[in-house]
C-alpha cells in the first residue's frame, strides 16, 4: 500500500484549525473515495483533482484511492483542500518523494486545467498555519501578499499544480501558463464592488464640506476620540448622512494587531481590496434600511457561514441611516456585538464567532413625513414619539452619545467653508485624546474608553465621587440606568482625554450626562 500525506485547514468564521490529508492506494475498485466529514463542495474535488492531475502531465492512478481527512470528526468545508488532495495523492503515486509534502500546509481550488485559484480565507488560514507550528504554506499566486502578512512562516505562491510539482521534485520550474485575469484580484465576492465604491468615495470627504452644526461637530469629535456609538436626529438634509460619511476621516489608522484582525474577516468575506492585501484604514460600513438580520449580524448554511455588517465594521464604524425604518428584530439583534464585541452564528452542525467589535452610527429623522422644516410636518406628536419609538429602549441605552440637528440656517449655508475645520484638524486632537486613553489602558487589553467593561470602569476609573454626585438625582427618579451611568462615566473620561485632563471633574461628568440625553 502506498501512503503520503500533507496538511490543509479547516475555517469556521476566522477561526482555523489544522487537517492531515492523508492519501493511500490500494488494490480494489478504481475511484477516489474522501472520508473525513466533507461537505457538497469537497466532495465535488474528486472531479477537479482528477481533471487538474491529467492536465498536468501527470499519471492517475488506475487503482482504489482513499483520502482521509483527520481529524475525521470535524466537518471540512470548502474547494481550499484541492490542493492538499491533489498534491497527497501524487505523493502516494511516487510522483516525488512523500516527505517532500509532509510537514507543508496547502491551501488552494483547482481548476481543470491545472490552475491553483484563489479562495477566501487565506490570511485566518495562514494564521491557523502559524499557531499550530507549520513553519511552510502553499497558497495561490494571487493570494501571495494576503498570505505573507503572517510573519515567521515561508509562503509559496504558485499559479499551477505543474509548477508545484516541480518544486516537491526538486526540478526547474515549468513555463508558466499566462495570467489568468482572475488572479489579478483577491477572491471574487459580492463585497467587492460595494467595498471599493465605499474606499473611493469616503477618499475625497472631509468634515469641512459639512455647513454648521457645530454642536454635531463636536460629537462626532468625542465619538472618535473615544469609540463611541452615537445617535444623530433632525430633520432631512440638516447633514446626519455627511456628518457620518465623515466620521471616518477622523479615526486612526489601524494598529498592525487590529489591522490583521480586519483583514481576516474581509478575507473569509472575500472582500479584500486589489492590489491592498492589508487593511489599514478603519472600515465603514453602511447597509440599506432593507437589510435582513443575516446581512447584519451574518449566518448563511452549515456549508458556509459568512460574517455580517456587524462583523465588516469590525473597528470601524457600522451606518444604520434611517435607522427606524430597519425592522425591530434586525435593531434589536445589534444588542449582544454592542455588548460583547463578537457575534456567535450557531447553526446545527457548526458554530462560528465573528469579531465584531465597532462604532454604532445611527441616523433617524424626526417623523415618517420627513418635512424639511419643523412648520411644515403634519404628523401629530403620537406618530412622531411611534416612528422613534422603534429605536428600542434597550437599544438606546446602549448608545453613548444622541445629538438633535436643526435646520440650517441661511448664515450657515453662506458661511465660507474655507474656514471652517477640516478633518486633519480635527483628526489631530483625536489622536492626541487616544494616546492619553492608550497610555492610561497601557497594561490592559481595551483600546479606547468604550472598549471598558462596566465593572473594571468601576474599580480602576471611577471619576472622584465629587464629581458623580450631580448623577444621584437621575439614577433616583429612573431618568439614568446602571448601563447609562457607566456610559455616562465612559463619555466622561473621553472629554478629559479631549481637554488634557487626568480625570474627569464635574464639568465633564455633567457634559457627558447631556451628550447622553441629547440635549
Amino acid at each position: 500500500m502506498a501512503l503520503a500525506r500533507t496538511r490543509a485547514v479547516s475555517l469556521l468564521g476566522v477561526d482555523g484549525a489544522l487537517v492531515d490529508v492523508e492519501a493511500a492506494i490500494t488494490s480494489g475498485v478504481p475511484g477516489l473515495h474522501l472520508v473525513g466529514l466533507p461537505d457538497t463542495a469537497l466532495n465535488e474535488a474528486r472531479s477537479r483533482v482528477r481533471a487538474a492531475i491529467l492536465n498536468s502531465g501527470e499519471q492517475w492512478p488506475n487503482r482504489h484511492v482513499t483520502v482521509s481527512l483527520f481529524p475525521a470528526s470535524m466537518p471540512k468545508r470548502g474547494s481550499g483542500f484541492d490542493l492538499a488532495i491533489a498534491v497527497a495523492l501524487l505523493g502516494a503515486e511516487d510522483a516525488f518523494p512523500a516527505d517532500a509534502c509532509a510537514g507543508t500546509v496547502m491551501v488552494g481550488e483547482l481548476g481543470l486545467d491545472g490552475r491553483v485559484r484563489p479562495v477566501a480565507g487565506v490570511l485566518p488560514a495562514v494564521l491557523a498555519a502559524a499557531d499550530a507550528g507549520a513553519e511552510t504554506v502553499v497558497v495561490p499566486k494571487a493570494n501571495l501578499a494576503e498570505a505573507s502578512l503572517v510573519p515567521g512562516v515561508r509562503i509559496i505562491g504558485v499559479r499551477s499544480l505543474r509548477a508545484l510539482v516541480a518544486r516537491l521534485r526538486d526540478q526547474p520550474l515549468p513555463e508558466e501558463m499566462e495570467d489568468d485575469p482572475a488572479e489579478e484580484n483577491a477572491t471574487p465576492s459580492r463585497f467587492n464592488g460595494l467595498a471599493a465604491r465605499s474606499r473611493a468615495r469616503r477618499g475625497d470627504l472631509d468634515l469641512a464640506d459639512v455647513r454648521g452644526q457645530a454642536d454635531a461637530r463636536k460629537v462626532l469629535e468625542v465619538s472618535a476620540a473615544g469609540g463611541h456609538h452615537l445617535l444623530l436626529t433632525g430633520p432631512p438634509g440638516c447633514g446626519k448622512t455627511m456628518l457620518a460619511e465623515r466620521l471616518p476621516t477622523l479615526l486612526p489608522e489601524l494598529d498592525h494587531d487590529s489591522a490583521l484582525e480586519v483583514t481576516a474577516i474581509h478575507s473569509v468575506a472575500g472582500g479584500l481590496p486589489t492590489g491592498q492585501p492589508l487593511i489599514t484604514h478603519p472600515p465603514f460600513c453602511a447597509p440599506h434600511h432593507t437589510a435582513s438580520r443575516a446581512a447584519l449580524v451574518g449566518g448563511g448554511s452549515n456549508r458556509l457561514i459568512q460574517p455580517g455588517a456587524v462583523s465588516l465594521a469590525h473597528r470601524g464604524v457600522l451606518f444604520l441611516d434611517e435607522s427606524p425604518e430597519f425592522a425591530a428584530g434586525v435593531l434589536d439583534a445589534l444588542r449582544q456585538p454592542l455588548e460583547e464585541g463578537e457575534v456567535v452564528i450557531a447553526r446545527s452542525g457548526a458554530t462560528a464567532r465573528f469579531p465584531a467589535r465597532f462604532t454604532l452610527l445611527l441616523a433617524a429623522n424626526r417623523c415618517p413625513c420627513a418635512a424639511a422644516k419643523t412648520r411644515d410636518c403634519k404628523c401629530p406628536p403620537t406618530m412622531r414619539e411611534r416612528y422613534l419609538g422603534r429605536l428600542s429602549g434597550p437599544l438606546l441605552d446602549r448608545i453613548d452619545l444622541k445629538s438633535e440637528l436643526k435646520e440650517v440656517t441661511r448664515a450657515e449655508l453662506r458661511y465660507d467653508l474655507q474656514l471652517a475645520e477640516s478633518s486633519a484638524t480635527v483628526a489631530e486632537r483625536v489622536l492626541v485624546a487616544r494616546d492619553r486613553a492608550r497610555r492610561r489602558l497601557a497594561d490592559l487589553p481595551w483600546h479606547t474608553n468604550a472598549d471598558v467593561p462596566g465593572r473594571e470602569l468601576r474599580r480602576r476609573f471611577a471619576p472622584p465621587h465629587r464629581a458623580l454626585a450631580a448623577l444621584d438625582g437621575p439614577l433616583a427618579d429612573g431618568r439614568l440606568s446602571a448601563r447609562g451611568l457607566d456610559r455616562v462615566v465612559r463619555v466622561a473620561w473621553t472629554l478629559a482625554d479631549l481637554t488634557g485632563k487626568d480625570a474627569p471633574t464635574e464639568m465633564e461628568v455633567d457634559e457627558a450626562f447631556g451628550l447622553w440625553q441629547g440635549r
